[in-house]
């Protein structure tokens, strides 16, 4: 399976398992991430994305995204998306 890396974690908010993600390639709502860092490797589905409190299907580059993620992540780990 090929990942491309799309970007990194720029926050996590562990009381609502949100990461938020600078990206750095589209992302688009039902596509599968991988986020990997020295302590983390964890896959998931994109079922929802926000940006500034709303909820959008695609994210372009540059944006910072409010992710809910099924698993703890840590600031600076990596995100993949499956190419």
């Amino acid at each position: 399976m090929e990942w491309e890396e799309i970007g990194r974690v720029n926050h996590y908010y562990s009381k609502i398992a949100v990461a938020i993600l600078e990206l750095s390639a589209e992302l688009k709502v039902g596509e599968l991430i991988k986020i990997v860092g020295p302590k983390t490797e964890t896959e998931q589905v994109v079922k929802s994305m926000q940006v500034d409190h709303r909820n959008i299907d695609v994210a372009k580059p540059g944006d910072l995204v409010g992710l809910k993620v099924e698993e703890k992540v840590r600031q600076g780990d990596i995100v993949y998306k499956q190419a």
